[in-house]
């Protein structure tokens, strides 16, 4: 965003765009990895199996000393998709959403069913409404249950939120996620995220 005037990149511009920068190209496949990958290949079939045990994008909300709020998201990707895939997480107010008027929220799990909601997004405009951080989170996974073309048990995911007054609140559609909240008031206390199921 600091070298181009635009907000999305992707393909073979993002690739060209990216060596132009500086960066190099890196094989990241664990031989672990390669080896799954490989037996996979021999039914390709496009189904990647929900495991909503199995989950790994990383979402960070921040409240700093003067009131601003700054957020972030990675993740690994969804194992065994078709070439060309992108989930939630690069999607400005799907994987992640920040305004500074009001909040920001992050997402896990599956990013289908989150962009299909514009999830982060959504989670940001229920606390503009005047929803707490753990009400906006519930309100969205309800939301994309509702809404899922899939079957219902395929349907995971999870949002973080925090507000301007340092409020935070999380919800899941499965048990099993966790948020590590570090303030002046919890020193990096792990919590179970409340859920649907």
């Amino acid at each position: 965003m600091e070298k181009s005037p635009h907000v999305f990149i992707a393909g073979e511009g993002a690739l060209k765009f990216a060596l132009d920068n500086g960066f190099e190209k890196t094989n990241m496949l664990s031989p672990k990895a390669e080896e799954n990958w490989k037996k996979w290949l021999d039914e390709s079939k496009y189904m990647p199996k929900v495991d909503y045990k199995s989950h790994d994008t990383i979402g960070m909300l921040a409240l700093d000393i003067h009131g601003n709020i700054s957020g972030a998201c990675t993740t690994s990707g969804r194992a065994y998709k078709m070439h060309g895939r992108i989930g939630d997480s690069p999607i400005i107010g799907a994987g992640l959403y920040v305004d500074n008027e009001v909040g920001g929220a992050t997402s896990t799990g599956m990013g289908e069913e989150v962009i299909r909601i514009c999830g982060s997004h959504l989670v940001v405009e229920f606390m503009r409404q005047g929803y707490s951080p753990m009400q906006a989170c519930k309100a969205a996974v309800e939301r994309m249950v509702k809404m899922s073309p899939s079957k219902k048990e395929d349907v995971t995911a999870g949002f973080i939120a925090l507000n301007k007054k340092g409020e935070y609140g999380s919800f899941s559609v499965y048990k099993g996620y966790q948020i590590a909240v570090h303030s002046t008031k919890e020193q990096g206390v792990v919590k179970e995220i409340q859920h649907l199921k």
